[in-house]
């Protein structure tokens, strides 16, 4: 029986270099923010979603938009409204008279890479329907469940100070992004920068893929490899059960954030060309991790609660090599 050869799997230094080379690209239509960039990039390697909350005009599309483009994948936008439909988003049969049979027309959940921008403003029927999508990678339309391309990534937006109609997400909504993060104001520097670069045009029509698909899930691949050490595992654990205990959280993170701070920790470890997880991973992604799953008493801010149980959390003690 002849032996199947298998392709060598992704090593952590070559990873690093098609992250480095995927955020340049990005970079390339969307100034400073590097941050951002890296939640971004680094909710796509580890297979998750991202929410990205600020004011309008930030560059949250254009940052979805660059990412998309980077890496050759479809890209879809939905723009969320009060009387969008399910079947917007996931798609419906349609009656073909010459054939006289029904064909489906897929929605633009079927794409790569899919911004829900304003996903507040749709209804929370609307906004379950990227639930299943979200959790499970597939949609049921009609009875027939249909699998979703790979890799499969949802960014989403809201207005954090636009309340007028619109429907604030649930927290089995919340619990599905892995990372959330806020573009900010840019500096004057920054500012300066986008003008300039935005006087003959837009440059993202000049941006071409740099990663290809089958790398992005190779990508994918590696960030399960990575090894999560016992006393890391410990670590997580610590945190949550700090969290847990604080009197200003109502609502603490659940057992499913623990899990996505693991993996968001696994994906952050590719870009220094690592297979391992350190402390500092865990500690840098507390804050993007957790802060919008938790539910806040009073005027106690998550972001706040999150900075000081990382303070007093002790850093687990870990094996020298």
């Amino acid at each position: 029986m002849a032996s199947v050869t298998q392709e060598p799997a992704l090593q952590p230094q070559r990873a690093a270099e098609l992250l480095v080379r995927l955020e340049s690209n990005v970079h390339q239509v969307i100034v400073g923010k590097s941050e951002v960039v890296r939640i971004a990039t680094a909710g796509l390697v580890a297979g998750g979603h991202v929410l990205l909350q600020d004011l309008p005009g930030t560059g949250k599309t254009m940052l979805a938009r660059a990412l998309a483009t980077s890496v050759g994948g479809t890209f879809r936008r939905i723009q969320c409204t009060p009387d969008l439909l399910p079947s917007d988003i996931t798609g419906s049969s349609i009656f073909n008279q010459k054939d006289v049979t029904f064909e489906f027309v897929a929605g633009p959940i079927f794409a790569n890479i899919v911004l829900a921008d304003e996903v507040n403003r749709a209804t929370p029927r609307t906004q379950s329907a990227l639930l299943e999508a979200m959790g499970e990678g597939q949609v049921t339309i009609e009875g027939t469940t249909r699998e979703l391309p790979k890799p499969f990534f949802v960014i989403a937006t809201q207005n954090p100070v636009e309340f007028h109609g619109t429907y604030p997400l649930p927290e089995s909504q919340l619990d599905r992004f892995i990372l959330s993060a806020e573009m900010g104001p840019p500096t004057d520097e920054e500012a300066m920068e986008v003008l300039a670069s935005r006087e003959h045009g837009d440059p993202i029509a000049d941006l071409r893929p740099v990663v290809a698909l089958e790398e992005v899930v190779e990508l994918q691949e590696a960030c399960l490899r990575v090894v999560v050490a016992p006393a890391i595992r410990a670590y997580v654990v610590a945190v949550l059960n700090a969290v847990r205990a604080r009197p200003e959280v109502m609502l603490p993170a659940s057992m499913r954030a623990g899990l996505y701070l693991q993996r968001a920790a696994q994906a952050w470890a590719l870009f220094g060309g690592r297979d391992f997880v350190l402390p500092d991973d865990i500690k840098r992604l507390v804050q993007p991790v957790l802060a919008h799953r938790l539910g806040m008493r009073g005027r106690a801010k998550a972001a706040d609660v999150l900075a000081e149980v990382v303070t007093a959390v002790p850093l687990p003690p870990l094996r020298q090599h």
